[in-house]
């Protein structure tokens, strides 16, 4: 997970949507919502329905858990 170049915070927030398509391509989740404001985004795993709205942050920690834990398994 290293090619992820983070130098801030929409960087950050471009890695979690990568990760999140890899997550999607790999069937470890069925949808992942990003949704857009001026300052943020709020990220939903699977949608909006079934989950807490998370940060930047938060959902590439959870999603790079994933793809690495998937991958190390293959």
């Amino acid at each position: 997970m290293s090619q992820y170049k983070i130098h801030d915070e929409y960087s950050l927030a471009e890695a979690a949507d990568m990760l999140g398509e890899k997550a999607m391509e790999l069937g470890l989740i069925p949808s992942f919502v990003v949704r857009h404001f001026p300052d943020n985004r709020q990220y939903y795993i699977p949608n909006e329905k079934e989950s807490e709205p998370l940060t930047p942050e938060e959902a590439y920690m959870k999603l790079k858990k994933l793809v690495e834990t998937a991958e190390k398994q293959a």
